[in-house]
């Protein structure tokens, strides 16, 4: 009651006891523990990371006492908190348009989704599960591959009006969207560094987002993932490109039986399925 209401006078409200008992019960259970499960701030009362690791089990135990008073069997309904590390555009353009889905499934849950996936560690625990298109090579983790990202050459039409090859192309003439040197490591930018030979690009970013708007804006070709390029028109002058990457989902192997972990992870599952044709192959006219 503490955790959910935020607060001792809010949990006394909803148990219709004195401050003084919830206060007292509290600190009983953090002596028995022998560990601090609450943060005391003036602003109310947060779970310490001991605390939110046993709340699960406490609403299933509360569940589990309902259903013994009634009779009747209670399954505990999923919620708190799941941290979700993943890249960017796949957050925007995939799993926040669907998210609602999830939250009618379950009201009581919260998705963090964490996108700077440079600086979210699973073996520091930054995150309780991930989408990513690398496999984890090392750790204490559970990865399943769900997918498939495929990618493409792409182009905005007004870049193809101005060309002579027409559908062909041309690595020697055909202006080439590149990555910052940062990001050599990305498939894509290894592509376009060996079809640039040497050649300056026509404009370099650092997101993949800029990629994007510089294509679609007729800058230049540039390696795209297809479920961004095609639903703004942009032309696929290459399907294959040899690069295209699994997309694994990675979760803390001591969470694989947390609901809460389990609910985010088929709801990751259902969407990439359903949107598997989108994401691993190009649309032709």
């Amino acid at each position: 009651a503490v955790a959910r209401s935020g607060s001792i006078s809010g949990a006394a409200s909803t148990l219709s006891i004195g401050l003084a008992t919830v206060s007292r019960r509290i600190e009983r259970l953090e002596a028995h523990l022998g560990r601090p499960l609450f943060l005391r701030h003036h602003t109310g009362y947060q779970l310490t990371e001991e605390g939110a690791t046993l709340i699960e089990r406490a609403e299933e135990m509360e569940a589990a006492a309902r259903a013994f008073g009634s009779g009747l069997p209670e399954e505990p309904e999923v919620s708190g908190t799941v941290r979700l590390a993943t890249a960017e555009n796949l957050a925007n353009a995939l799993i926040l348009p669907k998210l609602p889905r999830l939250r009618r499934a379950h009201p009581r849950l919260t998705l963090e989704i964490a996108t700077d996936i440079a600086t979210v560690n699973l073996h520091r625990r930054d995150a309780d599960i991930a989408l990513r298109m690398i496999k984890p090579e090392r750790g204490n983790v559970s990865v399943q591959r769900i997918g498939t990202l495929g990618f493409g050459l792409y182009g905005a039409p007004s870049y193809m009006e101005g060309r002579v090859e027409g559908s062909e192309v041309n690595l020697e003439r055909d202006e080439i969207i590149a990555w910052a040197e940062g990001y050599g490591h990305l498939p894509a930018a290894r592509w376009v560094e060996r079809a640039l030979r040497g050649r300056a690009p026509a404009v370099v970013t650092t997101s993949l987002a800029a990629q994007v708007a510089g294509c679609t804006s007729g800058l230049g070709l540039a390696v795209l993932p297809h479920f961004l390029a095609q639903p703004r028109a942009l032309i696929c002058l290459d399907a294959d490109l040899g690069i295209d990457q699994p997309i694994w989902l990675v979760t803390q192997t001591d969470l694989t039986s947390s609901r809460r972990v389990q609910a985010v992870a088929n709801f990751l599952r259902e969407i990439v399925s359903e949107q598997r044709d989108a994401l691993g192959v190009a649309r032709t006219s």
